[in-house]
């Protein structure tokens, strides 16, 4: 990645989560993997690169698999940087509504087809461009044949939907199903919810 000395006062923190800083900068977006001092340096450093150059790879196969998702426009695994497509759009958070949920359904189903599990699948991590939802956050995404994985993927966008969109909830879930027809990970589903009662 090219050092410029004028962008680190262009840059713009707009987030900063537990493992990353969030910059906007133009037409992009630099997502910056912080250091952990309560890790030892050398396996800080592993973790930290390694998660990287995981994210860049499961965003590039889903630009080829044609899952709605930032494109990766440079990696930079030695300072723990990826420069990513910035997202025009609004946050799915702020208006969502029930047909929406049927994009969400089909996106979700298509990635889910090519083994790719989100890890964070909430209406804050999904932004509305025109008429396609893109998914954004791949910090916590992995790849998984497992349907169990999958299953809980759709529990945590479904819980998200209970705490944030309770007054829609409803007519979201029925419209989701009807475009994520997987049957094998929906009743799996029922087995991640009933785990979850268990522990309340």
């Amino acid at each position: 990645m090219k050092k410029d000395s004028n962008i680190k006062s262009k840059m713009r923190l707009i987030a900063q989560g537990a493992e990353a800083k969030i910059y906007e900068q133009g037409d992009f977006i630099l997502k910056h993997r912080i250091k952990k001092s309560y890790r030892l340096t050398q396996i800080d450093q592993k973790l930290r690169k390694q998660r990287n150059r995981s994210e860049a790879r499961i965003l590039k196969r889903a630009n080829r698999e044609g899952i709605p998702v930032p494109k990766v426009l440079d990696e930079d695994s030695k300072n723990m940087k990826l420069k990513l497509e910035k997202i025009e759009g609004q946050k799915v958070k702020d208006c969502l509504t029930p047909e929406m949920c049927k994009i969400i359904g089909k996106t979700l189903l298509k990635m889910h087809k090519a083994n790719i599990v989100h890890g964070d699948l909430t209406t804050s991590n999904m932004i509305l461009r025109n008429k396609e939802v893109v998914l954004i956050d791949f910090g916590l995404a992995q790849y998984s044949e497992k349907v169990e994985d999958k299953a809980v993927d759709i529990h945590l966008f479904k819980e998200c939907l209970k705490s944030k969109h309770f007054d829609i909830l409803q007519s979201c879930w029925k419209n989701f199903l009807q475009t994520y027809k997987n049957q094998p990970t929906l009743k799996r589903l029922e087995t991640v919810e009933l785990r979850g009662r268990y522990k309340h």
